[in-house]
């Protein structure tokens, strides 16, 4: 293990890696495991101090440790999606004056729209402006903080948070002749297996089969980094591991809303070649009838010849979680519409109805 150590190149040829200093170390296996970068506008100004992006736990320290030695009072965040949104959270439990900046019409787009203007709604009752289609044109020093410019105007932070996404770190497989996918990311094998035989790659930096649409696709996340690591690993020690694809499961929280989803949208249905269908359905996450229920909101998609399932978003109060990990083990199954509508899920009022949300939006959506 070599900490604060930087390779130059790799040699698949000679099976070498190329270190900054010039050593070769040799090998007999390669594993690409250089994670994503933060996307970063093409703008000026970024490198102004206050301004931070968030990719590991180095640099929540740097900006925890400047957020209290400026005495920071306003914090910008430029992009609403996870990252931005979970931050907002952080930033107003400090006490800072907070401000979301995105340049589309909503957050999170691939969610429904009225998931979307949920988001907004919980923001705002927790004291964060947000304010859409606002494209960030530079960045400028003042003895105010920073302040930055955009097409609407300008207004001014203490701190910028960059949060607009990822890229795959994929310059060194690249110069390697590792092939890269239709992504941008490099393309393995059903084992993580690089086009070089001897070269496999695992997380962030490569893509992953999508089971329900079948095309590769990136959608980084931490859980699926480990599974691949796992099974590049167990290939590399002789057995015969398969990673099985994902279903682009992701959650993430905004104050006290749950947000989550799985497989396909509407969009990426039809993007398929799908004959995609939904339906939304507003739902409680425990009986009625018990004290402390709360609103959720959920939405299924489905072929709208075959039948099949193919995916599920929902928003609210509580339960949202729980539920999209449900409808992931049922894309996973395979499940048509009609089974899910049937699921024969636990039941009690403190944790649903006895027709569960999930069964209220299959049978709506079957209709």
């Amino acid at each position: 293990m070599r900490l604060h150590t930087r390779v130059a190149g790799v040699r698949p040829e000679a099976q070498k890696v190329v270190l900054a200093s010039g050593e070769n170390i040799p090998f007999d296996f390669l594993v690409m495991a250089t994670g994503a970068a933060p996307r970063l506008p093409n703008v000026p100004g970024l490198d102004n101090e206050g301004i931070f992006t968030l990719r590991n736990l180095a640099d929540a320290f740097r900006i925890k440790r400047f957020i209290h030695e400026r005495r920071a009072r306003r914090a910008v965040a430029v992009g609403a999606g996870f990252v931005s949104l979970e931050m907002c959270e952080a930033f107003r439990g400090l006490g800072l004056e907070t401000t979301v900046l995105e340049s589309e019409a909503r957050p999170v787009m691939r969610l429904p729209e009225d998931f979307s203007a949920k988001i907004v709604e919980e923001l705002q009752a927790n004291g964060v402006s947000f304010m859409s289609r606002v494209k960030v044109e530079g960045f400028d020093r003042s003895p105010g903080g920073i302040v930055i410019r955009t097409g609407n105007g300008t207004l001014e932070a203490d701190l910028v948070l960059i949060a607009i996404g990822v890229v795959p770190e994929v310059k060194l497989a690249a110069e390697a002749g590792i092939a890269l996918g239709r992504t941008g990311a490099i393309a393995v094998n059903d084992h993580q297996q690089t086009n070089v035989s001897f070269a496999y790659a695992a997380g962030d930096c490569c893509e992953a089969c999508h089971r329900v649409s079948g095309t590769q696709v990136y959608i980084p996340l931490g859980d699926t980094a480990n599974k691949q690591g796992r099974v590049a690993g167990a290939n590399i020690g002789g057995q015969d591991v398969t990673f099985p694809g994902i279903l682009g499961s992701q959650c993430f929280k905004v104050f006290g809303l749950e947000v989550a989803s799985t497989g396909l949208n509407e969009e990426e249905a039809r993007k398929a070649g799908l004959a995609a269908a939904s339906a939304t359905i507003q739902g409680v996450s425990r009986a009625h009838s018990y004290p402390g229920t709360k609103r959720l909101w959920l939405r299924l998609v489905a072929d709208n010849e075959s039948g099949r399932f193919l995916g599920a978003q929902a928003v609210g109060g509580e339960g949202v979680v729980a539920r999209i990990n449900i409808l992931a083990g049922a894309l996973a199954g395979g499940l048509s519409l009609e089974e899910v509508a049937y699921l024969d899920l636990a039941y009690a009022p403190p944790f649903s109805g006895s027709w569960d949300p999930i069964h209220i939006a299959a049978q709506q959506l079957l209709k």
